[in-house]
């Protein structure tokens, strides 16, 4: 039996702000259990519900040094799903009504302190992982911990750790003394090839040196973080470390986002039936979204964060052009900056009847989106894995995206002489190769419905669940423990 340990800031169900949080809470699930024992550490926020809290139960405690304190290290666990979790408790690290906070320095004390803890706790809890596969900026330390503090006890020599990248925009920075004085590193650990920054500390910087393996979550996205516009200054090191880089695709829950099942949507469907039964759903969100009834009007779906990185100036700048001359509708759910979120709710009043602003989130609605909508766009500036695409590919909503990270890497380009594809694409960062994309799937949807349909049945025919995900992971765990 190998032990993999999971070390996150966030994971379904206990608490959840983005896609990390899907990764750590659906991965370990489907690892295979004969061969692998996958359990995961996560922070105990006082704002997790009521409900996650009853499950878990006390299991020890005690005291860590930490920045010359003596501070107090609960460990909680609870079992869910056939996952054990741990939970680190310390009401001042983890108080607050969300988890993160705009407080630079006090995220990194945080972070560094539930690092530590998380390492702290192996021998007590009597659990030794052979790899320990740590999650974005958060857990950066953890590798730097592990080979220079850690190593010296017989409990932690030879543990070997990973370091994934979800989003290399984020990357625990501040200046070089107050890491210092939080991480207890000497000036040593803060020169260039090491947690050296510029003028500053940089913590994911130091899991990247520091982890056996880096992985990010897809292939191409591995590949653009080697270039100076998606590398974010660390460039270099990852191309120093391309032999030690592999990118993995996230998968979706399959249990979850099922059309036959799904117990949000108002009619259920099938990858055989869904000619005549998808239609329904989309009957019901006009008239739920009070949009002009119109079963042969091409409806367009967005379900994202309203930002400049998800590509939504480019929306911006076509948003009259398309509204005037193409037959769509276009149904937008999600919250973000104000300019995009205001955009959005002129252009419902302007179109009204096409255009249906909805700027909160709603699980519910979004399930709705994707198993109403005829298409899905997302044309984003960068995107390291992306999940809606997957979750519009396993609805029949055609996917319609820029070729950029996991998007290249989950959505084919359709092709009308070869009668390939399971989605639309454009390449270039441009308003108007978008249009020219959304123009070529109407034409193919009004003109041409038969190849739509196949199209739809190409998607609905992949398969990104977890399960594939998992098997490459399982295959890397093999090579690192050399089995």
């Amino acid at each position: 039996m190998k032990n993999i340990l999971f070390v996150a800031s966030e994971g379904v169900p206990f608490i959840k702000t983005g896609g990390l949080a899907d990764v750590v809470g659906s991965l370990p699930k489907y690892y295979d259990k004969r061969y692998f024992d996958a359990r995961v550490i996560l922070p105990k926020y006082m704002c997790m519900s009521d409900h996650m809290k009853s499950l878990m139960q006390y299991r020890t405690h005690f005291y860590m040094d930490f920045m010359g304190q003596n501070e107090y290290v609960g460990v909680l666990e609870a079992q869910y799903d056939g996952i054990t979790y741990y939970f680190i408790d310390n009401e001042k690290m983890f108080s607050g009504f969300k988890p993160y906070s705009d407080n630079h320095v006090g995220e990194i004390t945080k972070f560094v302190f539930f690092s530590k803890a998380a390492l702290s706790i192996l021998p007590v809890i009597g659990f030794r992982p052979e790899i320990i596969h740590c999650h974005d900026w958060q857990t950066g330390i953890i590798p730097v911990y592990l080979k220079e503090r850690f190593a010296q006890g017989e409990f932690y020599r030879g543990i070997k750790s990973i370091m994934t990248i979800h989003n290399l925009k984020f990357q625990g920075i501040y200046d070089i003394k107050t890491v210092q004085g939080i991480t207890g590193l000497d000036n040593s650990y803060f020169s260039p090839d090491k947690l050296g920054f510029f003028k500053d500390g940089n913590l994911l910087k130091g899991g990247l040196t520091y982890a056996d393996a880096i992985t990010t979550v897809s292939e191409t996205y591995a590949e653009e973080i080697k270039t100076d516009f998606y590398g974010e200054k660390l460039n270099g090191l990852l191309n120093a470390r391309t032999n030690d880089l592999r990118g993995i695709v996230n998968g979706i829950d399959y249990g979850e986002y099922n059309p036959e099942t799904d117990g949000l949507i108002v009619h259920k469907y099938n990858a055989g039936n869904f000619r005549k039964e998808k239609i329904k759903n989309k009957r019901d969100l006009q008239r739920q979204l009070d949009l002009e009834q119109n079963d042969k009007k091409m409806m367009i779906g967005i379900v994202s964060r309203l930002t400049d990185q998800k590509g939504m100036d480019l929306v911006a700048y076509i948003m009259d052009e398309m509204c005037n001359k193409d037959d769509v509708q276009l149904v937008v759910l999600g919250t973000g900056e104000e300019r995009y979120e205001n955009m959005f709710r002129h252009f419902d009043w302007k179109y009204h009847g096409k255009v249906s602003a909805n700027i909160f989130y709603s699980e519910e609605l979004s399930h709705r989106i994707y198993a109403s909508c005829d298409a899905f766009l997302m044309p984003s500036l960068f995107e390291p894995c992306g999940l809606s695409q997957l979750m519009a590919l396993r609805y029949g909503t055609v996917p319609i995206v820029r070729e950029t990270g996991g998007l290249k890497d989950t959505v084919i380009p359709y092709n009308e002489y070869e009668g390939t594809g399971t989605g639309f694409s454009f390449t270039n960062y441009n308003a108007h190769e978008m249009l020219t994309a959304i123009r070529y799937s109407e034409q193919i949807y009004y003109d041409r419905k038969r190849d739509w349909n196949k199209i739809v049945d190409r998607a609905m025919a992949v398969d990104y669940s977890w399960a594939v995900s998992a098997l490459k992971y399982q295959e890397m765990y093999d090579w690192m423990i050399g089995n």
